[in-house]
């Protein structure tokens, strides 16, 4: 097994990273050093996370991203095991319907908008009492590049993310100087999230990517450990898009 690096001194809470993108962003940020609180729905596959990344330097908190309860057990929990929470990576999210926003439900609507865009900010608020108003840190949003194009038959998903974006811009007005705020928008990672995006047809969806493949989480931590390092302490407010080149293709053709 590979030694752990020296501990950083820095604490992370990373919603949504039991698997996928979120796990792919806690795994960075333990392999730098520091140590994290992690969330996510299922019990059981919070704690084989945990496992993973090293009971040691992680602790997970179950739990479903808009109830506000257990925002606050997580925070409080992060607090109370690790004593700080220099950083926040909101990146729980939902995207249960595929079709046209003309037939969309809208309590459908008011569940993607709850879990993608409320719940970030209440995660925000509450690092931000418990911690980073007097001590500083950052934050990183993970939204989409659906949230910067029209994204057909994912509409409420990209207006949710588009929403996300504004609200980094918000929040990074109002938190500095103390904290920066900055978002990441991937394009298609191969996560159990994203597999009906391109399952069966892998090859024919990376061939559209000028770097010739799909993202995977790593991909996004090592974004997300960026923003969240001092390598990046002139850096607020902004979308870092991370997506293989999807975008250079606007327009072709």
């Amino acid at each position: 097994m590979t030694a752990l690096p020296e501990l950083s001194g820095k604490v992370a809470l990373v919603t949504g990273a039991s698997r996928g993108i979120g796990y792919g962003v806690a795994e960075a940020l333990v392999a730098r050093g520091d140590r994290v609180c992690i969330t996510g729905r299922n019990e059981d596959a919070l704690k084989e996370a945990v496992e993973a990344l090293g009971a040691d330097r992680v602790i997970g908190v179950a739990g479903k991203a808009h109830d506000e309860a257990h925002q606050a057990v997580a925070v409080e929990r992060t607090m109370e095991a690790f004593g700080r929470v220099d950083f926040l990576v909101n990146n729980a999210g939902t995207n249960p319907v595929f079709g046209p926003i003309a037939d969309l439900d809208l309590n459908v609507a008011r569940k993607v908008f709850e879990t993608n865009v409320v719940s970030a900010l209440g995660f925000a608020q509450r690092t931000w009492h418990a911690w980073q108003k007097d001590n500083g840190g950052a934050i990183v949003n993970i939204a989409s590049v659906a949230g910067l194009s029209p994204s057909p038959f994912i509409g409420a998903y990209g207006i949710s993310k588009a929403a996300m974006i504004n609200l980094t811009v918000q929040l990074a007005h109002e938190f500095a100087p103390k904290v920066r705020v900055n978002s990441i928008a991937p394009a298609v990672v191969k996560t159990k999230f994203a597999q009906a995006l391109y399952e069966g047809r892998e090859a024919e969806a990376a061939a559209a990517y000028p770097l010739g493949r799909l993202g995977v989480p790593s991909d996004i931590g090592g974004a997300a450990a960026f923003l969240t390092s001092d390598q990046s302490d002139w850096i607020t407010g902004q979308t870092l898009v991370v997506d293989g080149g999807i975008f250079l293709n606007a327009g072709v053709g």
